[in-house]
C-alpha cells in the first residue's frame, strides 16, 4: 500500500468505508484456493474491518444506479459496483488499479 493511502487511512478525520463487494470477492478468491489466509474469513473480516473501526457501507438501490450508465472500461463486476458506489457517495476509493482513473472518482494510491 502506497504512503498516500496509508495516511488515508489512518487519519482519525477520514471515515473508512468497505464495501461488501470487497469482502465477498475476497471470500470468493479464498473458495477458488486463489487466496490462502492463516484465518478464517471470520476472523480476517473482524481484524481487517471492525478492529480497526472500519464502517461496512451497505449496497443501496441508489448505489447501483451509477451502473445504468458506467462506460466499460472496467469489466469486474465487484470493481463497476465499488466504483458505482463511490459515485453515488462522493467518496475517494483506495485501489492501485488506474482503470479506475477513466471513471469520475478519486482514486487514492
Amino acid at each position: 500500500m502506497s504512503v498516500a493511502a496509508l495516511s488515508f487511512i489512518v487519519d482519525p478525520a477520514n471515515a473508512i468505508f468497505v464495501s461488501p463487494a470487497t469482502y465477498w470477492e475476497i471470500a470468493i478468491k479464498l473458495s477458488s484456493g486463489k487466496y490462502i489466509f492463516a484465518v478464517s474469513f471470520a476472523e480476517f473480516v473482524q481484524r481487517a474491518i471492525h478492529d480497526n473501526g472500519f464502517t461496512i457501507l451497505p449496497i443501496e438501490p441508489y448505489h447501483c444506479e451509477p451502473l445504468v450508465s458506467l462506460p466499460p472500461h472496467h469489466k469486474d463486476p465487484f470493481d463497476r459496483l465499488l466504483i458505482a458506489q463511490a459515485m453515488a457517495e462522493n467518496i475517494p476509493i483506495i485501489t492501485v488499479d488506474p482503470v479506475f482513473d477513466n471513471y469520475p472518482v478519486t482514486r487514492l494510491w
